[in-house]
C-alpha cells in the first residue's frame, strides 16, 4: 500500500518537477521562522527545490529580532500603522539584528544535505547590494527618517547569480546612491524583486495555513479580483493582512502566481508546489480555472480521464480512434494548466437538441464544482447553436443530472439518429433538460 500511494504521488509531482525546472522562486521569511528553529528544515526544502533545477530568491525579515534588541536596549518604537519609524539608534538595532538573522540562514543553507541527488552538495549562497532604496520621508505627519523603501532591483546581477546555480539571499536593508542604510519591509522587498525578475512565483510564509474566506472558509486559490474584496472587506489578519496587498501586487504586474503557505507545517512548501491539492492559498491573476475546445493533443488526459469510469462500467468505452476522429465534440477543463475534466457535446440540429456525453472528472476534484463548469459550458455552447434542450444517457449517475434540471424521458423523445443507435443492453436511462 505504501508503494502504491508513492507511485502515486511521484506520479502527481512529475508534471510540476518538469514545469518548474529553470523557473525563478522568490520565497519570503520572517524572522520568526528562524527565531523558533524552523528554518533548518526549511532549508532541506530549499536544497531540494535548487537540485530540481529551481533558481531561489530567498528575502528574510527580521522584525521580531528588531523588537526584542529594543526592548533590551530600553529604546521605545514609534509606528505609522504597521510601518516602523527607524531614527539613528534604531537603525543600529536593525543592522545587528539583520546581521545576526542572515548568519544563522546562511549558516543552515550552508550544511550539506544528504536527501538532494548529489549528496553530500553544498548550496552556494550569493548575495551583495542588489537593492538601491530611497527614505520614505514623512507620512501623515509622522518623519519615517531611516526607513525607506525600494527605490530599484538590480535584476541583471541577481540574474547572473542565479544563472550560476547560486541561491540569492536578500535581507531587509537597502542602500541609497550616497551610502545611506535604509530599514526596508521584507514583504515590499520580495514583491519589488519577483515583479523585476518576472518570477514564477512568489512565496510567503505565513503563521497561518493561508487564506480564509469572506464565509470564514479555508481558500485554496484566489483571484486577484476576490484577493482585494478580501482586503477590503477588513477581514484579514495578521501577516496575511500585511503580505496579502503585495501578492495582489506581484501578480497584477506579471508573476504569475503568489502562495500563502503555513510555516509551521513541515513540508507544507513541497505540498504547495508539488501536489494539485498543494497546501496553502495560491493567488493567480485571473481564474485558475477555464474550459476549452480539445486538441489531438488532449487525447492522452482525456483517456486518463475516462479509463476508470470505462473500468466501472459508468461510461461507455472508446477507442483512441473514435476520441481522435470526434476531438472537435470534446472540451476539456484546466486547472491551473492541467487537464482535470472533460465533456463531450453531439448535436442533433434537426430535433433542436444536442448531448451531453462523455463526462469526467478527475477523482481529486470530484467535489470542486467541476462537473458544474463542464455541464454550464455544454449549456452554452448547445444555446449558441441554437438548440432547445440537452438530454443525457446515464446508468449510475442519474441523481446528479435530476439535481441538476434533467427529468427522466423515454428513448422515444430521443433524436430518431441517437435512437437507432441506443444500446439496449446496457439499458441507460434517458434525461432530457430544457435549455429555453
Amino acid at each position: 500500500m505504501l508503494t502504491r500511494e508513492f507511485v502515486l504521488s511521484f506520479r502527481e509531482a512529475a508534471p510540476y518537477i518538469n514545469a518548474f525546472r529553470g523557473k525563478t522562486f522568490v520565497m519570503a521569511i520572517n524572522g520568526e521562522t528562524v527565531r523558533d528553529g524552523r528554518f533548518p528544515s526549511l532549508a532541506k526544502d530549499i536544497h531540494l527545490l535548487v537540485s530540481l533545477g529551481v533558481r531561489i530568491v530567498l528575502v528574510h525579515g527580521a522584525r521580531w529580532q528588531i523588537d526584542v534588541l529594543a526592548q533590551r536596549a530600553g529604546h521605545a518604537q514609534v509606528f505609522r500603522g504597521d510601518k516602523r519609524s527607524t531614527d539613528s539608534q534604531t537603525l543600529e538595532l536593525v543592522k545587528q539584528a539583520v546581521g545576526y538573522t542572515r548568519h544563522e540562514i546562511e549558516a543552515a543553507l550552508s550544511s550539506s544535505m544528504r536527501h538532494v541527488p548529489v549528496q553530500g552538495s553544498q548550496l552556494r549562497v550569493a548575495s551583495g547590494n542588489f537593492l538601491t532604496a530611497q527614505p520614505m520621508g514623512v507620512i501623515e505627519g509622522m518623519d519615517m527618517q531611516y526607513t525607506g523603501s525600494v527605490r530599484r532591483v538590480d535584476s541583471e546581477a541577481m540574474q547572473a547569480r542565479l544563472d550560476a546555480g547560486d541561491l540569492v539571499l536578500v535581507s531587509c536593508i537597502g542602500y541609497s546612491p550616497t551610502g545611506e542604510a535604509f530599514n526596508l519591509t521584507m514583504e515590499e522587498v520580495a514583491t519589488h524583486i519577483a515583479i523585476a525578475l518576472k518570477a514564477e512565483k512568489l512565496l510567503f510564509m505565513v503563521d497561518s495555513q493561508g487564506v480564509t474566506n469572506s464565509q470564514g472558509e479555508f481558500a485554496s486559490t484566489l483571484t486577484a479580483h476576490e484577493a482585494e474584496a478580501l482586503i477590503a472587506s477588513g477581514n484579514l489578519q495578521g501577516d496575511v493582512a500585511a503580505y496579502m496587498p503585495c501578492a495582489v501586487r506581484a501578480v497584477r504586474q506579471g508573476v504569475a502566481r503568489a502562495h500563502m503557505i503555513g510555516r509551521f507545517d513541515d513540508g507544507a512548501i513541497l505540498e504547495e508546489l508539488f501536489t494539485d491539492g498543494g497546501n496553502g492559498t495560491m493567488l493567480a491573476r485571473d481564474p485558475l480555472v477555464k474550459v476549452r475546445n480539445a486538441s489531438i493533443d488532449d487525447i492522452g488526459d482525456i483517456i486518463d480521464l475516462i479509463r476508470p469510469l470505462e473500468e466501472q462500467g459508468i461510461l461507455v468505452k472508446r477507442s483512441r480512434e473514435l476520441l481522435e476522429m470526434e476531438i472537435k465534440s470534446y472540451s476539456v477543463l484546466e486547472h491551473d494548466g492541467k487537464i482535470f475534466g472533460c465533456v463531450a457535446m453531439h448535436p442533433f440540429p434537426d430535433a433542436g437538441m444536442a448531448e451531453l456525453a462523455c463526462l469526467a472528472v478527475s477523482q481529486q476534484k470530484r467535489d470542486a464544482g467541476f462537473g458544474e463548469e463542464l455541464l454550464k459550458h455544454v449549456e452554452y455552447l448547445a444555446r449558441a447553436q441554437g438548440l432547445a434542450s440537452l438530454f443525457v444517457l446515464t446508468t449510475q449517475t442519474a441523481h446528479w443530472f435530476v439535481e441538476r434540471g434533467f427529468a427522466a424521458a423515454d428513448i422515444s423523445q430521443l433524436p430518431l439518429g441517437k435512437q437507432r443507435l441506443y444500446n439496449y443492453q446496457r439499458r441507460s436511462k434517458v434525461f432530457i433538460k430544457p435549455l429555453r
